[in-house]
C-alpha cells in the first residue's frame, strides 16, 4: 500500500510539473546596438518587441540589452543572455553576425535570429528590409526638391547595406535631375547625435540643400530644420524634430516578422530561413509625405511606391554602370539578389572613395 502511495505521488507531482511547465512563458531576447530611445533603428526594433508582448501576453516574456557594442562585447552578452534560459533571441546588428553564429553553435537549443546578416545555422535565421526600395522612393523626390544639386548623404560604415542605399538613391536622384551631385560623409557610427549634427552642418556647409542619413539619432534632421534645409527621416518617423525639413521618412516596420517569428518557436514551426522584404510586405514604410511638397513630387513619389510593390519598378535596372566606368547591368538587366546582397562598389557618377 505505501509503494502504491508514493507512485501515486510521484504521478501527481509529475503532473503538477508539467502543468508549471505548460504555464512557463516562451522567452524571447533582443540585443540592440543603440539605445531604445535613439528613435531610429533600435527604437523600431524594440517597438516590435513590444508588439509581440501586446500580442501573445503573458505567453511570452520578452527582454532586452540596449546600446551593444558590435565585436568581443556583443559576444559575451549574447552568451549572457542564451545562458538565461531564453528560448529566442533576435539581434538585431550586421555586427552581431559572428558573434551570433558563435554562441548559437555553443547553444544549439536556442533559436537565432540575426538582422541585416547572411551566415546562417540550423538554429540561426537571417532577416533584414530591402531599404534600397525605399531609398530609390527619397532619390526621386530629392533629385526633384533640390535648389543647388548637392544632396548630402551621411553614411555609417561601408557595408553593402548602406552602399546599396546610395547607390539606390543617387540613381534615382540622377534619372530625374543629371545635375545632382551627392556628397557621402562616412560618420562609422550608428548612434552618435554628435557626430551626426557635425556630419550634417559640414554637408550643408558645402552646398547640401537636401540631407539624407543612414545612421539612427534625429541629429541630422534637427541640424535641416535649424538651417532651413530638407531632410528625410530614418527608420522611424522624425518629423516631431524637423516638422519643416522632413519631407518624409523611410520606417522600418518588424512587428509582422517578430511575431510570426515568435508564433513559430512557440509551435514549433520555426525553421533556418532569410528573409529579404520590402515594400510591397510592409517591411519597408514611409512618414506621411509633408504637405507643403509640391502635389506633382508626390504623385510622382507614390508611383514608384506602387511599382515597387507591382514589382513592375526595380530600382537596380540597367543600364547602369560602375563608379569606374565598366559595365555592370546592360539595358533591362535587374540586378539579382546575390550581387545585391554584397554590394562593395559605387556606381557610375557618385563621387570619392569607399572606406576599406
Amino acid at each position: 500500500m505505501r509503494l502504491i502511495k508514493t507512485v501515486a505521488a510521484g504521478a501527481l507531482a509529475l503532473g503538477l510539473a508539467s502543468t508549471a511547465q505548460a504555464q512557463d512563458p516562451y522567452k524571447v531576447g533582443f540585443i540592440y546596438v543603440g539605445p531604445v530611445g535613439d528613435l531610429g533603428w533600435s527604437y523600431q526594433h524594440d517597438l516590435g518587441r513590444q508588439a509581440v508582448q501586446d500580442h501573445f501576453g503573458d505567453a511570452v516574456e520578452t527582454s532586452y540589452v540596449e546600446s551593444v557594442p558590435e565585436g568581443a562585447d556583443a559576444e559575451r552578452v549574447i552568451t549572457q543572455m542564451a545562458r538565461s534560459g531564453v528560448d529566442m533571441i533576435f539581434t538585431t546588428s550586421f555586427g552581431y553576425m559572428d558573434a551570433t553564429i558563435n554562441v548559437a553553435e555553443e547553444f544549439p537549443e536556442v533559436l537565432f535570429e540575426h538582422a541585416t546578416g547572411y551566415r546562417r545555422a540550423d538554429n540561426v535565421s537571417t532577416y533584414s528590409a530591402r531599404f534600397y526600395e525605399g531609398r530609390h522612393v527619397i532619390g526621386l523626390m530629392a533629385g526633384r526638391m533640390t535648389e543647388t544639386n548637392v544632396v548630402g548623404y551621411i553614411a555609417s560604415f561601408p557595408i553593402p547595406e548602406v552602399i546599396r542605399g546610395i547607390n539606390s538613391a543617387y540613381l534615382a536622384a540622377k534619372s530625374v535631375n543629371p545635375d545632382v551631385e551627392f556628397k557621402v560623409v562616412w560618420a562609422f557610427t550608428w548612434f552618435d547625435p554628435g557626430k551626426e549634427a557635425e556630419a550634417a552642418n559640414a554637408l550643408i556647409d558645402q552646398g547640401a540643400d537636401i540631407i539624407m542619413q543612414h545612421t539612427d539619432s534625429p541629429a541630422a534632421m534637427t541640424i535641416a530644420e535649424e538651417r532651413g534645409v530638407l531632410a528625410f527621416g530614418q527608420a522611424s518617423n522624425m518629423a516631431n524634430f524637423g516638422p519643416n525639413a522632413q519631407m518624409t521618412s523611410i520606417m522600418d516596420d518588424w512587428d509582422p516578422y517578430y511575431i510570426a517569428r515568435v508564433q513559430a518557436g512557440i509551435d514549433g514551426s520555426w525553421v533556418s530561413t532569410d528573409t529579404w522584404d520590402g515594400i510591397a510586405p510592409g517591411m519597408v514604410a514611409f512618414a506621411p509625405f509633408n504637405e507643403n511638397l509640391p502635389a506633382e513630387v508626390v504623385a510622382e513619389a507614390q508611383a514608384a511606391i506602387d511599382a515597387i510593390a507591382a514589382g513592375t519598378l526595380h530600382p537596380f535596372t540597367g543600364p547602369i554602370n560602375r563608379q569606374d566606368g565598366s559595365a555592370w547591368l546592360a539595358a533591362g538587366e535587374v540586378a539579382d539578389d546575390g550581387t545585391l546582397a554584397t554590394m562593395d562598389f559605387y556606381v557610375e557618377g557618385v563621387t570619392g572613395d569607399i572606406p576599406q
